[in-house]
């Protein structure tokens, strides 16, 4: 099968395209002819060595979207879908043709998405779900999502809307504001961070109950925003892992700050996740994503150095 691979780190130049015998499942695992596999920016990341607990040598990938062809016989020819921490850091991945993983590693793909399509969603959709569900997102929930324009923000906002939340967005430009209100969103353009919390008082009288802030650089403002008892979810930081938080401020509130990440789960875990809000996709509640750039996982290498460089499209490549 062909497959991306990495034997050390450090540089992009490390990834090559290899030859590599399809992989076996085991007694308590299944084989995925993979139709699909979403290119995440932790995947560039984990080839430039950001993740030590990487084993080599690494085929890397973490979202799919395939058919089991070896496994118990009640799944082969099951259309399915997953995502998962061991993948592609110390689990072989899914830049492949082939992704061997346990049986309860995969959830049945939502019918009405295509392969692609579901290959495009597992990082940003558990991210964002868990962020949700953590933070007491729900009915009438006053929500403010930071990055709204992202592939996580876009899945936190699609996502509380489905569990009944009033959703305000926080974008850094006009234009990315329009788009967003011909969609019926509510939005405030992102100014000066001393102004962050009149912007959301303007909105939700008292600041916002739950503010996910998926940029990780707004965080000392969130607090000003922050409604008494309010929780705020981030998945981000700057590079050097440091912010000046107002902590007096944060603990008169009654704050609660929680972090989300994504690598705390295993593919078991996620295929649960998947499984709750995948039936969403099929009741007409969840949009279809797009606009998605395919690529064939041949012109992978360059896929990555897209993604590296900050692309804003999604990439999905194609065994």
């Amino acid at each position: 099968m062909h497959a991306l691979q990495f034997s050390t780190t450090g540089d992009l130049a490390a990834l090559s395209l290899v030859e590599l015998p399809a992989p076996v499942a085991a007694a308590d695992e299944v084989l995925v002819q993979v139709k699909a596999a979403g290119l995440n920016p932790s995947d560039v990341k984990n080839v430039l060595g950001r993740f030590p607990y990487t084993t080599l040598p690494r085929i890397p990938g973490r979202d799919f979207a395939g058919v089991i062809v070896d496994g118990p016989a009640a799944l082969v020819g099951q259309e399915v879908w997953g995502t998962g921490k061991e993948l592609g850091f110390y689990r072989d991945g899914s830049h492949a043709g082939f992704l061997v993983l346990p049986v309860e590693g995969v959830a049945l793909k939502p019918r009405s998405l295509s392969f692609v399509q579901a290959a495009s969603l597992g990082v940003p959709y558990t991210t964002a779900w868990d962020a949700l569900q953590r933070s007491g997102v729900g009915t009438d929930t006053c929500l403010l999502v930071i990055g709204a324009n992202g592939a996580v923000g876009r899945a936190a906002i699609a996502l509380a809307k489905v569990l009944g939340a009033r959703v305000l967005a926080a974008v850094r430009g006009p234009e990315q504001a329009q788009t967003l209100r011909e969609q019926g969103i509510e939005v405030i353009v992102l100014g000066k961070p001393e102004d962050l919390a009149a912007q959301v008082n303007s909105v939700f009288s008292g600041g916002a109950e739950v503010i996910f802030d998926t940029t990780g650089h707004w965080l000392p403002a969130t607090v000003g925003a922050l409604r008494v008892f309010g929780r705020v979810a981030f998945i981000a930081a700057p590079l050097d892992g440091h912010v000046h938080l107002p902590a007096l401020a944060l603990y008169r509130k009654g704050g609660t700050l929680i972090g989300v990440n994504s690598l705390l789960y295993s593919c078991g875990e996620c295929a649960r996740m998947l499984d709750q809000f995948g039936q969403y996709f099929d009741q007409g509640l969840l949009p279809v994503p797009h606009p998605l750039q395919e690529a064939r996982l041949a012109d992978g290498l360059g896929s990555y150095a897209e993604v590296n460089a900050g692309t804003c499209a999604k990439v999905v490549l194609i065994p």
